[in-house]
């Protein structure tokens, strides 16, 4: 697979975890951030539906 054609990070550079393991930048879990890297594309649509969801409940 071609870099071009990996999902791509949702980080955005703000790094801090949350009292709930979540980071308050790019909205995903401290487990997620780790696994990146390895995860499939699959699985990396999967980590961006969950951070959608996040920012939904944390919106005000």
């Amino acid at each position: 697979m071609k870099v071009r054609d990996k999902v791509r990070s949702p980080c955005v550079s703000v790094c801090a975890l949350n009292d709930d393991d979540v980071c308050i930048g790019c909205q995903r879990t401290g487990d997620e951030i780790m696994r990146w890297s390895s995860m499939t594309n699959e699985e990396r649509r999967q980590v961006l539906k969950h951070v959608a969801e996040r920012e939904k409940k944390f919106q005000i």
